[in-house]
């Protein structure tokens, strides 16, 4: 009963003026705001990767992925960095970052942990990848690296040539020799 007694002593000592919130109806407008749209474009949704690289995504989740002056198997000059100068063939390409692995160039040196246990580790060479925009394409007759342009021959095909020689890239013997490539390093590893 003296808690029932404080209690009501302590709501009557309230002083309730017009101008306070409590004892006022609050207007239907602010119960139930109205959703507003915005006119600005959604942002590009970041996805995880990993810790120390974002790829940038579509809306629809999928992978933004970027158009590639270079294609696998195009011999190719590095124009930059601690590789520059060497001349290799591109075994692979990430078009989400636009970067490009050229065989036999920028080898890092990786420490591998054994699987089981009478297994050692080993150190063995892996082939970093390189930022496309350090590669430019070179020409293995004329010894020139150039610029990449696009051009439509007599018989409709779109081809890649090569600005400063004129030589075109694109052609089916090239295309068949890397096919026969890819082919033959397939049949070894299998065996």
């Amino acid at each position: 009963m003296a808690a029932m007694a404080a209690l009501q002593s302590s709501m009557s000592s309230l002083s309730l003026s017009p101008n306070s919130f409590l004892g006022q109806r609050l207007s239907p407008i602010t119960l139930y705001p109205v959703p507003v749209q915005s006119t600005e474009k959604p942002c590009l949704i970041v996805m995880r990767l990993k810790r120390w690289e974002r790829k940038e995504c579509k809306p629809n989740s999928l992978p933004v992925l970027h158009k590639m002056h270079v294609k696998v198997g195009d011999t190719v000059k590095i124009i930059s960095g601690h590789e520059k100068g060497k001349i290799g063939e591109i075994a692979k390409i990430f078009r989400h970052n636009s970067s490009v692995i050229v065989k036999e160039t920028n080898l890092k040196t990786k420490h591998v942990k054994s699987r089981e246990e009478g297994e050692p580790g080993q150190i063995i060479k892996i082939e970093a990848p390189i930022h496309s925009s350090n590669v430019m394409l070179y020409s293995k007759e004329q010894n020139v690296a150039s610029r990449v342009g696009h051009k439509i021959l007599e018989n409709g095909n779109r081809v890649r040539y090569l600005i400063k020689t004129g030589e075109i890239i694109d052609n089916k013997e090239n295309w068949k020799k890397l096919k026969e490539g890819n082919k033959t390093t397939e049949v070894a590893a299998t065996v």
